[in-house]
């Protein structure tokens, strides 16, 4: 065990690090993995194990510090492109037979689509324009 260079047991302490990485999917483990490696780098250069260990906790604390935040900024925000049926609320449609609180058919995005008026008192008539405020299932409210 004496004969292992100290960079090599940094590398396998990366590896170990990585196992978790993988199986809990918790990037703080891979930022200890960079650390670790760091570290190795050090040791591969001749430095000793106060320095060695320092880089470590250096270099993992400051990836922590910075990467979490930004990733967490990442995380929150809404994707920009809608798609699927939320790309179709907000769009403009025509209605094709009549529309009130109990059903009709639009014409939405190229497709025939049922809906239903928001308002129950409401109705539109074939020929109108309505915007689509929801998609219940199938079902397109509009108003």
């Amino acid at each position: 065990m004496d004969n292992i260079d100290a960079w090599v047991w940094w590398l396998v302490g990366a590896a170990a690090l990585g196992i978790p990485l993988v199986v809990t999917a918790m990037p703080e483990f891979g930022m200890f993995a960079v650390g670790a490696v760091a570290a190795a780098a050090v040791a591969g250069f001749g430095f000793g194990v106060v320095v060695q260990v320092l880089t470590f906790v250096v270099v993992s604390v400051a990836l922590i510090a910075v990467v979490r935040p930004i990733a967490a900024r990442h995380r929150r925000q809404r994707p920009e492109l809608a798609t699927g049926v939320d790309a179709l609320k907000g769009k403009q449609a025509v209605v094709l037979e009549r529309v009130d609180g109990s059903g009709g058919r639009i014409k939405l995005a190229g497709e025939i689509w049922s809906a239903r008026a928001l308002d129950t008192d409401q109705a539109y008539e074939a020929g109108e324009q309505v915007d689509v405020v929801d998609i219940e299932g199938a079902t397109a409210v509009v108003m």
